[in-house]
């Protein structure tokens, strides 16, 4: 599918629409579409990817099917066996913690868990210390003020999160999986940004909405549309190549404003 296109957009938008009724499709189409994405930087063969938070493992294999050693750590053991076995080598680990030396990942990957995390900037420091000088840093988040920023209970959320619960149970007869505070955390896009542009001894290689049909990148210079008109924040980061430090000049954006 050509990134962007309208064509790609519809068929990932269908494909979230079945994503209770065929979860193996859903998560395959878009570990594809997210693997094509990173291909755009960073060849996949050949490198050691670190999927953190990846769930059962769809991106996870991906990856390896592009010829990369892929390795899952995931911290919830139901997600991790939810859709069965998960892939050989995934480890039961917090993104907080990777178990990990400094430096070990050619690619460091995370899909739609920066949202669901209290404490997003440690979880992005560690994600940035595991990857290797010169390496890629992939990270994909639902902000709060998307339409689907309250997940299951969207587009309610507007109207607050707990009034969006409230007739998500009325509706559905059983509770929401998510609960802000617990485990859906509000994100939002101007804050992120500013926050990843000044971290040391990373660049921005592109910040864009990664589901968008057009305009993927002009969209995100726009404060305050863009906490709507997004939909999903795609950060690609690239970890200084200069020395293995963390005490390098404050990142630049190259490819987005």
């Amino acid at each position: 599918m050509r990134d962007p296109s309208i064509a790609r957009s519809v068929a990932l938008f269908r494909a979230f629409r079945r994503e209770q009724s065929d979860p193996g499709r859903c998560y395959a189409l878009l570990a594809r579409d997210a693997a094509g994405q990173i291909e755009r930087y960073e060849p996949l063969r050949d490198r050691l990817v670190v999927d953190v938070g990846g769930g059962s493992g769809h991106f996870t294999a991906e990856f390896r099917r592009r010829g990369a050693r892929g390795y899952l750590f995931e911290p919830d053991v139901r997600e991790l066996t939810a859709h069965g076995p998960p892939p050989a080598g995934a480890v039961l680990a917090d993104g907080y913690l990777l178990p990990l030396a400094d430096g070990t990942a050619d690619i460091c990957f995370s899909s739609n868990v920066l949202e669901h995390v209290a404490d997003p900037r440690t979880f992005l420091s560690e994600m940035i210390r595991v990857t290797r000088p010169g390496g890629l840093i992939y990270i994909a988040f639902t902000n709060w003020l998307s339409p689907w920023g309250g997940h299951e209970t969207s587009p309610w959320h507007y109207l607050g999160a707990d009034r969006a619960r409230a007739r998500y149970r009325r509706r559905t007869g059983r509770p929401a999986k998510h609960t802000v505070g617990e485990n859906l955390f509000p994100l939002h896009i101007g804050p992120t940004l500013r926050h990843v542009r000044a971290l040391p001894g990373v660049t921005v290689v592109t910040a864009r909405s990664r589901y968008a049909p057009f305009l993927a990148r002009a969209v995100t210079r726009v404060p305050g549309l863009r906490e709507v008109a997004t939909w999903n924040l795609l950060l690609i980061l690239r970890r200084s190549p200069y020395d293995g430090s963390r005490s390098a000049a404050p990142a630049t954006e190259t490819a987005a404003g």
